[in-house]
């Protein structure tokens, strides 16, 4: 695989949310009078605008959404952003892309200005060469991130015909297949049952993700485990 740009999804590819996400939403909307709607439902909301998935939960209402958001927001930057982990393996990864001149950003279904809290926080900033997301909490774009991707490229200059996109979410290689790039799913985050396979190529580890990307010499060279099955991976 020829490759000069990576553009990766945020929580559930590099950074794990150890729960802050789907216990933050959970928490939101208990706090607002509505049935727990239980973790294996939430998990299933975790890729697009909260403005999208929690609209498909009951009790939520245009009158009540802005105020769970914004309960959700207050909680997460309280608790959830320290919570987060980065998963292993992924800052040595980025920075051996860099090292051999491959371009690597972010591209998030996240508002813009909570995705560069988070990675600001938790020290990836330095490994990236930039980061794109939602312009606002709104969704005006859907649950879609094609026009995310489309902005990375443009702003980039990048080759879509030598470009990557790695997520854990069927956004993630919906936005690629809509802007003609390959896509690799990686198994620790949340995809559901069977969404996997609709990506041109799956990683279980951060291993078998620098193979793809980098070829099994400089792979080993990283000293990642091939035998590390990352936190969530089903």
């Amino acid at each position: 695989m020829s490759v000069t740009s990576v553009l990766f999804d945020l929580d559930g590819t590099l950074v794990d949310p150890a729960g802050a996400i789907t216990s933050g939403i959970r928490h939101a909307v208990t706090s607002h009078g509505l049935a727990d709607p239980g973790e294996a439902r939430v998990e299933a909301l975790v890729g697009p605008p909260l403005q999208i998935g929690l609209r498909t939960l009951d009790g939520v209402t245009d009158e009540n959404i802005d105020s769970i958001i914004a309960g959700y927001r207050a909680r997460y930057a309280e608790v959830g952003m320290g919570q987060s982990v980065i998963y292993p393996g992924v800052v040595a990864f980025l920075d051996a892309l860099r090292e051999v001149g491959i371009h690597v950003a972010v591209t998030t279904a996240k508002p813009i200005n909570i995705a560069r809290q988070l990675i600001a926080r938790k020290g990836l900033d330095a490994h990236l060469d930039a980061i794109h997301g939602n312009a606002d909490e709104h969704g005006s774009m859907g649950s879609s991130k094609t026009h995310i991707v489309a902005e990375a490229l443009q702003h980039g200059k990048l080759d879509p015909a030598t470009s990557v996109v790695v997520g854990d979410r069927h956004y993630d290689w919906d936005a690629a297949r809509a802007n003609s790039v390959a896509s690799i799913g990686v198994a620790w985050g949340f995809a559901q049952d069977g969404e996997l396979q609709q990506a041109d190529a799956i990683a279980a580890t951060t291993k078998e993700l620098a193979v793809l990307l980098l070829g099994t010499q400089v792979a080993a060279k990283l000293g990642l485990d091939e035998n590390l099955m990352q936190e969530g991976a089903k």
